[in-house]
């Protein structure tokens, strides 16, 4: 039998962890979509965006009708405060502070967070964008994609492995594993 010396047994152990780094790494591949882009070239989504951009517009123009109501009675109430006894004065007041709290309501409502332009993008745009999601989450499971990433949106994560979560081992090392459901049971309900 041949003896190694000191010096090749590390060179042999340095070959074989390299040969392991390199399996690990191909192994964790990563890859980045441009949804930019890809909304972009999909008929749908440009119909979708002229249908909300006409909607827009459509509500825009009702809400500047109500505000120069509002603002009509105000020139109105201005020329003809001087001759109006007290209680008609507070009266119009009350009017015009009516009115224009319907335009105000009328703008959260169509243009609001939770507002009818909102629910019309959801509604629309939506399922271009689960579409999307869905084809992205196919293709790096087929070609074993740990990571996709967004370019249009900065470093937004579009999909990660579910291999590589390592969250039930954190909560075990830290002790807080106790009344934990295993992940897999919670995506199986």
């Amino acid at each position: 039998m041949k003896k190694y010396s000191s010096g090749s047994k590390i060179i042999a152990s340095l070959l074989i962890v390299l040969l392991f780094t390199s399996f690990a790494t191909q192994a964790q591949k990563l890859g980045y979509v441009d949804t930019d882009y890809i909304l972009k070239n999909i008929p749908e989504y440009q119909d979708a965006q002229t249908q909300i951009d006409e909607f827009s517009k459509q509500y825009q123009q009702e809400i500047e009708e109500k505000y120069a109501k509002v603002d009509q009675m105000y020139k109105a109430y201005q020329s003809d405060a001087v001759l109006l006894p007290e209680d008609m004065k507070r009266q119009r007041e009350e009017e015009i502070i009516k009115a224009e709290k319907e335009a105000k309501d009328l703008q959260k409502t169509r243009f609001g967070t939770e507002g009818d332009l909102f629910k019309k993008r959801q509604e629309l745009v939506k399922p271009i964008q689960e579409k999307i999601f869905n084809a992205i989450e196919d293709i790096a499971n087929k070609k074993n994609y740990a990571f996709i990433f967004d370019k249009a949106s900065g470093p937004v994560i579009m999909y990660v492995s579910s291999k590589l979560d390592i969250s039930d081992e954190v909560l075990e090392q830290i002790g807080g594993i106790m009344g934990v459901k295993d992940k897999s049971e919670e995506k199986e309900k």
